[in-house]
Formats: C-alpha cells, sequence, structure tokens
C-alpha cells in the first residue's frame, strides 16, 4: 500500500485459505481505519469481520458507504465452486443480497465475484466462472464502475459491461478517482 489515497478496498482473497491474517494486517498497518475489506471465497465473512476488528479496517461485505457523493456498494464470496470453500453463495442469495445496492446512484460496485461470461471471468479459452446473478445486476443497474477479482488468469483485465467500465483487480490493485 505504497500509494496514498483516501480509501483503500479489498475485494476478497485477502490470504490464502483464511491462513496467515495476521501478517496482512501487519502490512495494512497504519491505512487501517481507511481500508475496507469483503471476504472472497477463501475466508468467511466471519473471519474478515473478526479481521477487521482485530486490525481496525472496516468490513463493507454487504454494505455500502458514500464517498465524495458516490455509493460504494460492495459483496463478498463467490458463487458455488467445485471446491467447497469458506465463502459461496447460490445465485439466489447473491441477487438477494445485490438487490439493496439497485437503487444507490451513482453506484461504484466492489464484488469478489467477476460477472457470467465476461473477459472478467475467463479462466481459459470458452471457460467462464463468474456469476449469473452478478451480471443480470449489472446489466439492469449499469453501475457507475464495477470492480471484482476471484478469476486470478483474469487479473488486470479492464472491459465495458454495457455502459459500465469493469476491472479485474488481481493483485495489482487500481487508483479511482471520484469527483
Amino acid at each position: 500500500m505504497a500509494i496514498e489515497a483516501d480509501a483503500y478496498f479489498c475485494a476478497g482473497d485477502l490470504v490464502n485459505m483464511g491462513e496467515e491474517m495476521d501478517a496482512a494486517g501487519e502490512i495494512i498497518g497504519a491505512k487501517a481505519s481507511r481500508t475496507y475489506i469483503i471476504p472472497g471465497n477463501h475466508e468467511s465473512s466471519e473471519q474478515i469481520a473478526a479481521f477487521c476488528a482485530a486490525h481496525g479496517c472496516i468490513d463493507l461485505h454487504g454494505r455500502s458507504v458514500k464517498m465524495a457523493g458516490t455509493h460504494v456498494a460492495a459483496l463478498g464470496y463467490s458463487n458455488i465452486t467445485p471446491f467447497s470453500t469458506p465463502g459461496e453463495y447460490p445465485e439466489p442469495e447473491i441477487s438477494a443480497r445485490l438487490a439493496p445496492f439497485a437503487t444507490l446512484s451513482p453506484l461504484v460496485l466492489i464484488c469478489h465475484c467477476p460477472p457470467k461470461d465476461t473477459p472478467l471471468d475467463r479462466a481459459a479459452e470458452g471457460l467462464h466462472f463468474g456469476s449469473p446473478a452478478i451480471r443480470q445486476f449489472i446489466d439492469a443497474v449499469q453501475p457507475k464502475q464495477f470492480f471484482c477479482g476471484h478469476i486470478h488468469e483474469a487479473a488486470g483485465v479492464e472491459t465495458m459491461l454495457g455502459r459500465t467500465p469493469g476491472v479485474n483487480l488481481g493483485k495489482r490493485g487500481f487508483l479511482l478517482e471520484l469527483p
């Protein structure tokens, strides 16, 4: 976290399978009070809540915050995977958890999981593992910006989802300037 910013967001999978979380807390350090975190599929919401409480970060899972006149909303976890990881929701639950964000405008949406059948969820040629529910939400609401992680092979990919610019953050991050 060498770049100075007003706020930092972690789009999940803070660590691998919930291991060594305290080491991540040491890295975040003095910027913890400005760091918003959601669980990926490698950690549970309970682990992230405990991590945030222990290290002074902000748990943004299923919540929103208003910054510079923009609503930043976030939903952790992925859709169901074949790996039975701790952070997975079935598609109907993803839809239900996204629904409260539909009326927020302008909206920047951060989800751990990318939308289905887009460059953001491409794991290999013809293999897409994103969420249909997230795709439906983005298609309907058209947030100002969308960020995700989860599919490591798509890290760094940027694309347009209708009028919504989307980015799979991977580990590199992204500097977003809000008006």
